[in-house]
């Protein structure tokens, strides 16, 4: 059973391969991914029209590269996953048009897959995969939650965020200290330089008692902090025009700090979600789970615990279409494949905003 995975929910395009024959964890074949990320530094940010152009560009010639390194012909693909949601609407269209015309083609079925059960699986591509039941922190620029996962389709919200998420708390963050696009690793670059005690920013929600994440009053408390280093100007809303720019090492403590009250903040969340699971396997996933320190600090805070924690691979946590492929035949294995598009002519719609929560609400 080969699934050919294709991801187009924001700014990279992905394109992967697995084999889901029988019932083990499917294998990749093969996989190709672009990021649009030098197309998009200009703007400071994702630009949605240009993204999808670009995926229009992107998405066969990758589809090409991933058969010619699996040594198979496109005839050879059983079913085509694709990113359903969530994700940019016209980006998403990209994806799962191209993926109707290839099953419309081959006569093959059509597999919609939510783009964050993507993420959370994609740790059974790793060479230390976990094992159900687990917790699951799921973390990237759009999406902070605390998940009880005890199968395929079969998950539990135990706590997200109530504005900003963990990726857009680094994010404008860094924008604040001038940092370039994408901000996130940039500001985790130059933490690395900084004293991450050097200035006490927030930890909302920390001691809430609940699950939840709120990270918009720690934006707040940066702008005010870098206003006040540099005796800035605020002009409008959103723009930040320093009078005295901070010098090299105070914006290195500024990121460290930061950096150390998001890391805060995930760490004690997540040992909470797994005291009150009673669960003893963790998985980190999203484009934060690549973050050093969080690797590092909830390493040794489950260490401590008793605590067995599971990552992506580096590479396979930012949005990829080994995760789109990998949720497609786990769910082909676990008979919960939404692959009905041949059925309805291959019709398709895309779902912008979907909440994990609804697959499981779909599997009962």
């Amino acid at each position: 059973m080969l699934i050919l995975g294709i991801e187009s929910s924001c700014d990279e395009t992905g394109v992967a391969l697995v084999d889901a024959s029988g019932h083990a964890t499917p294998r990749l074949l093969g996989q190709a991914l672009h990021s649009q990320i030098e197309m998009h530094q200009a703007y400071g940010g994702v630009v949605p029209e240009l993204a999808s152009r670009d995926h229009i560009r992107r998405v066969l010639p990758l589809t090409d590269a991933v058969l010619a390194q699996a040594g198979l012909p496109l005839s050879a693909v059983d079913a085509v996953a694709y990113t359903r949601g969530p994700g940019l609407a016209g980006a998403l269209l990209v994806g799962s048009g191209v993926a109707c015309a290839l099953g419309f083609a081959l006569g093959k079925p059509v597999i919609g897959v939510h783009h964050l059960e993507g993420h959370l699986l994609s740790p059974f591509l790793s060479a230390d995969p976990p094992e159900f039941p687990f917790v699951a922190l799921l973390v990237s620029g759009g999406h902070s939650q605390l998940m009880r996962v005890d199968g395929v389709g079969r998950y539990e919200l135990l706590g997200e965020t109530i504005d900003d998420a963990a990726g857009e708390a680094f994010d404008k963050s860094a924008k604040l200290l001038g940092l370039p696009y994408p901000g996130g690793p940039a500001l985790s670059r130059l933490a690395q330089q900084g004293d991450p005690l050097a200035y006490k920013f927030p930890r909302p929600l920390l001691h809430s008692g609940d699950l939840d994440f709120s990270f918009a009053g720690l934006k707040t408390a940066v702008l005010t902090q870098v206003k006040r280093l540099a005796h800035a100007q605020l002009d409008g809303p959103a723009t930040l025009h320093l009078a005295d720019p901070l010098s090299a090492q105070q914006k290195a403590d500024v990121a460290a700090s930061v950096q150390a009250a998001i890391v805060e903040v995930l760490v004690k969340k997540s040992l909470m979600a797994l005291r009150q699971t009673g669960l003893r396997r963790l998985v980190v996933a999203g484009g934060v789970g690549a973050n050093a320190l969080l690797r590092e600090q909830l390493g040794d805070a489950c260490a401590r615990a008793g605590v067995r924690v599971h990552y992506p691979e580096l590479h396979l946590c930012t949005d990829n279409g080994a995760m789109i492929a990998l949720a497609g035949g786990m769910r082909v294995q676990a008979g919960l494949a939404q692959a009905d598009a041949a059925s309805e002519g291959y019709r398709f719609d895309v779902k912008p905003r979907w909440p994990l929560a609804d697959l499981s609400a779909a599997s009962r």
